[in-house]
């Protein structure tokens, strides 16, 4: 295995880039090629991915953006190219907080992940990835959901809402009342 790579950056794609590292270039998939620089030094840490058709490396700036990459693949039914998209839209601290928080909307708008990939997702690494918070109300965004509803909004409208709210710690009348903020300026 491949842990990490140190070398110049000596091409950039739509998807990936190239590093030379003493003599030798990687190609290298990583979540966001706009954070490389052409002929740049850099270190990334990296993940090889070795299926029966397939066979490359996944790259990632920060040892964090790699443990929630590593999380990810260990869920059921996420592959490496699945979390590596997913990485695309989110940072390793908004996909913790969302998890945390049963945040399923959030994580539903991130590229490959669906609903029953994200009720996985927070099944299989809550408490995980971040210490619980014992004050937080595990099912706090599933109750305003329910409430929001109520109040006559659309599912995909709410879900939007939801989506755009990660605060583990609040209560379900802040997390109602920030919803309700994003619903009337929406």
């Amino acid at each position: 295995m491949i842990y990490r790579l140190k070398g110049q950056v000596i091409a950039i794609l739509k998807d990936r880039v190239a590093i030379d590292v003493h003599d030798v270039a990687y190609e290298v998939l990583v979540s966001r090629v706009q954070e490389f620089t052409l002929n740049s030094e850099i270190t990334l840490f990296t993940y090889e991915a070795i299926t029966q058709d397939d066979h490359y490396l996944v790259g990632f700036l920060t040892s964090l953006e790699k443990d929630a990459f590593m999380s990810l693949i260990q869920v059921k039914g996420i592959g490496p190219k699945t979390a590596l998209n997913a990485l695309k839209e989110t940072n390793p601290d908004e996909l913790f907080k969302a998890i945390q928080s049963n945040n399923t909307a959030y994580l539903k708008k991130l590229p490959g992940i669906g609903p029953k990939a994200a009720a996985q997702i927070i099944l299989d690494l809550k408490g995980k990835l971040v210490e619980s918070d014992e004050k937080g109300n595990p099912s706090q965004y599933d109750e305003v959901r329910q409430a929001l509803k109520q109040l006559g909004f659309k599912a995909k409208a709410i879900d939007d809402a939801l989506a755009s709210i990660n605060e583990p710690g609040a209560d379900n009348q802040t997390i109602l009342k920030l919803a309700l903020h994003k619903l009337r300026n929406s």
